[in-house]
């Protein structure tokens, strides 16, 4: 069967066993590199100016990406096995055309992460102008400049493709933890040691006030990679086998997460020692330094750790989604220009504005939108279909993932659900642990709606036959 022109082109088809070259090192090094940047940092010092001490901060951070790993492997398994992206997977469940709805949330919410990254990215580049040229501090607009500076640069990378994503990934990442290291031992040291800094008590009195922060952080923490955990196939597909990915990822993820997430905490902690107030934001936490030599080190690390997280998370999985609402007309690099000018529309200089909002605002508020996507796509994919996808269906019409018009509404039905429930504790002050918990509860509630709809369905699911793995 021929793939239909509306569903199929180049950079969506399933990429052949023989070239796939990532292998163990590559998806440790992704998630090192995509860890190692300010977003993590931020997620880390912003527990901290929350209230909690440092092994709640790091506790917290190492439980979120324990428990994001299970959906990320998950999903892992499907790139790996059939090649294919996010997008043409998601269209198992969803239907060929009703895989849009899916795909669009997932990249409206990159979108929203390439905005941030790229205006900290433009706000390191300031703050490194300012101290070779201190008369820049004065030039109207200096901000916006190194902000479009900084996009245009990610804009470069997207246009190179694929495997300059992965250099840099390999590259980067090695580097990017030892100017971390390099870092945390020289603020520790104007603090007196990591004794001080440690030693800072948390600010929570009792544990129903730990609680009501600790809850709606944690979700915060697995909705930091919910993003990934859906669009996982579009860097799976290039793994050499299922081995490959899942061990690279399970040794990348947590750990790489944990331990920048420490130097965070840390390095928070003793600007609250040094300055006497915990400043979270690394950048202007730099800006106070009176070394300009190691705060230029310190800028441009964070600056090229900015540009590798920003175009494996935040461009890849979008460029891919873009370009899957009409594949003859919209190619991964055109793609990934939309999610520029979408990024940049999202105004992110207010996403920013201070730790609740980014934490609880932004993180636990997408989590509701994409937390049932993925319940919606496990629930089919291992319970309902047991691994088995018919690979040709998925880029043609009238397939056997045809269902109504190309939708399937019963997992639109589901989404809503997921969605509306996890939603419900933001408009019922009662029920806000809902919305506290909002990726578990609509991962949850999407999932078994689907199954039901779907057991309840007058036609069966068909499946091939079970194929090999690669």
């Amino acid at each position: 069967m021929r793939p239909d022109p509306t569903l199929y082109n180049p950079d969506l088809a399933p990429i052949a066993m023989e070239k796939r070259s990532w292998g163990t090192y590559n998806y440790a090094s992704l998630w090192v590199a995509m860890s190692v940047c300010i977003p993590t940092y931020m997620l880390a010092s912003g527990l901290i100016a929350g209230g909690m001490n440092w092994w709640q901060a790091v506790g917290t951070i190492l439980l979120g990406n324990v428990i994001v790993l299970v959906p990320m492997l998950l999903n892992a398994h499907a790139g790996a096995k059939y090649g294919i992206p996010f997008p043409v997977f998601v269209r198992a469940s969803f239907g060929v055309r009703g895989a849009n709805i899916p795909a669009v949330l997932r990249a409206l919410v990159a979108c929203g992460w390439f905005g941030i990254q790229t205006w900290i990215g433009g706000q390191a580049i300031f703050s490194m102008l300012k101290i070779f040229w201190p008369g820049a501090a004065n030039m109207p607009g200096g901000i916006w400049v190194c902000f479009f500076s900084f996009w245009a640069l990610n804009m470069v990378v997207v246009w190179r493709g694929i495997d300059t994503i992965k250099f840099l990934e390999g590259i980067g990442a090695p580097f990017m933890l030892g100017i971390g290291l390099l870092l945390l031992w020289w603020i520790t040291r104007r603090a007196g040691g990591l004794g001080p800094v440690l030693s800072t008590p948390s600010k929570f009195q009792t544990t129903g006030e730990f609680m009501r922060f600790f809850v709606p952080s944690l979700t915060g923490m697995v909705g930091f990679w919910a993003t990934v955990a859906l669009n996982i196939p579009d860097f799976t597909r290039y793994a050499k086998s299922q081995k490959a990915q899942a061990l690279g990822q399970a040794l990348g993820l947590p750990t790489a997460m944990t331990l920048y997430a420490f130097i965070g905490v840390a390095v928070t902690s003793a600007s609250e020692v040094i300055f006497g107030q915990p400043i979270w934001d690394p950048v202007q936490l730099l800006g106070r330094f009176n070394y300009p030599v190691v705060a230029a080190i310190a800028l441009v690390a964070l600056v090229v750790a900015t540009l590798n997280t920003n175009v494996a998370a935040n461009v890849v999985s979008p460029s891919n989604d873009f370009s899957n609402l009409r594949p003859s007309l919209i190619s991964f690099r055109t793609g990934g220009l939309i999610t520029g000018v979408v990024g940049v529309c999202m105004m992110p200089w207010k996403l920013l504005s201070d730790f609740s909002a980014y934490i609880f605002g932004w993180l636990v508020g997408y989590s509701a939108l994409l937390g049932p996507v993925a319940g919606v796509m496990i629930a089919d994919y291992f319970i309902l279909r047991r691994t088995r996808l018919k690979l040709d269906d998925l880029y043609c019409r009238q397939g056997i993932y045809e269902y109504d018009g190309g939708v399937n509404w019963r997992a639109v039905v589901a989404l809503a659900a997921g969605i509306a429930v996890a939603l419900l504790g933001l408009v019922v002050a009662p029920l806000r642990f809902l919305y506290d918990y909002a990726w578990f509860v609509g991962f949850g509630v999407a999932g078994a709606v689907y199954l039901a709809l779907m057991q309840g369905a007058q036609e069966p699911v068909e499946m091939p036959e079970l194929e090999s793995e690669g």
